[in-house]
């Protein structure tokens, strides 16, 4: 029997790409060296963090000697751990990593190195690695570790992920997952996304029974009429128990542009750390908010705060660049 446990579970490590020339990193290396070595410490200050590196003594130069610090080589195409790492399950209590197919949703760019990143890693991983022919990404899916399931329908049912209809993509996610309840939003998107409106960019499990959701309050947003009708899909939704959800509305930002882009600043794309949470911030008049807001989901954890305008100039955040892995995976084999 297989669950998935919830990102808010114990945890043992968290799993960090280094940006490199080679990433689309390379026109501003220096300005996203400096976002990506603030999550690690901030990582560091509370758990393991393995962080896969395509030069691994330059890495080494950038941080003080830490024993919860892990450096590993391997080549990648970018730096979306969240989307090319292993999603762990429990199966029968212990755990197993699904190396879901992934192609840089929906073939939009080169992804062949990531998705040979679990393959790789796998020396290092105390559990086993079952590969799956299924496009999927950790960003698509959410969790509460009791058998419910969220995700957007534009997401994992996009043509451009599987050839297969809706049922059979159900029914595939119940048993690989072993999720017995998916809820589907049909609404919501972010301006800038190239993920097919990842669900970590609009909607999070806080606990079993809580939503945290970006609401758009400004009709003149563009987002606010897709995130109100999200809204209303949310007050709708009940868990597996058929009890409906607490749900704890998250400030949405100022339109924030690189050039004429307009650039996917979300604070639902937090990460949950063992003791702390990790928010991205964009110097916005909301942070403050944001930062209130959280906290009162969390209030046994420390709300850390971190600067990550750089991270979406290339259309992603904190949690993308990030991804879990739950108490029972342990690190081998590391120097």
């Amino acid at each position: 029997m297989r669950r998935l446990p919830a990102e808010f579970e114990e945890q043992s490590f968290i799993q960090i790409i280094f940006p490199h020339a080679q990433s689309d990193w390379a026109n501003y290396l220096q300005e996203a060296e400096a976002n990506f070595i603030a999550i690690i410490n901030a990582v560091i200050d509370y758990q393991d963090c393995l962080v896969v590196c395509h030069d691994i003594e330059y890495v080494r130069s950038k941080f003080e000697a830490n024993k919860r610090l892990h450096l590993v080589q391997a080549p990648s195409n970018d730096t979306w751990a969240r989307d090319c790492s292993a999603i762990c399950v429990y199966e029968n209590d212990s755990p197993l990593l699904l190396d879901f197919t992934f192609n840089a949703w929906g073939g939009k760019f080169n992804a062949a190195l990531d998705n040979l990143l679990t393959q790789r890693l796998g020396d290092y991983y105390d559990a086993p690695i079952q590969q799956l022919d299924f496009i999927l990404e950790g960003g698509g899916i959410e969790s509460n570790g009791k058998g419910t399931l969220l995700i957007t329908s534009e997401c994992i049912f996009n043509p451009n992920r599987n050839d297969l209809s809706r049922d059979e993509s159900l029914s595939y996610l119940k048993r690989q997952l072993g999720v017995e309840h998916i809820l589907c939003l049909e609404h919501g998107y972010l301006s800038g996304d190239d993920t097919d409106s990842h669900i970590d960019t609009l909607a999070r499990f806080v606990d079993p029974s809580t939503i945290a959701y970006l609401q758009c309050k400004d009709p003149a947003d563009e987002h606010y009429e897709a995130l109100r009708q999200m809204e209303a899909q949310l007050q709708s939704f009940k868990d597996q128990d058929d009890n409906p959800f607490t749900l704890i509305p998250l400030p949405f930002t100022r339109a924030i542009y690189d050039e004429e882009e307009r650039l996917p600043a979300t604070y639902a794309n937090f990460l949950i750390l063992n003791q702390a949470v990790l928010l991205p911030v964009y110097n916005d008049p909301r942070d403050k908010q944001a930062i209130s807001t959280l906290q009162g989901c969390f209030p046994d954890r420390q709300i850390i705060p971190v600067d990550c305008s750089t991270l979406i100039r290339q259309h992603g955040s904190l949690h993308c660049v990030t991804m879990q892995f739950p108490s029972k995976v342990k690190l081998k084999n590391l120097m």
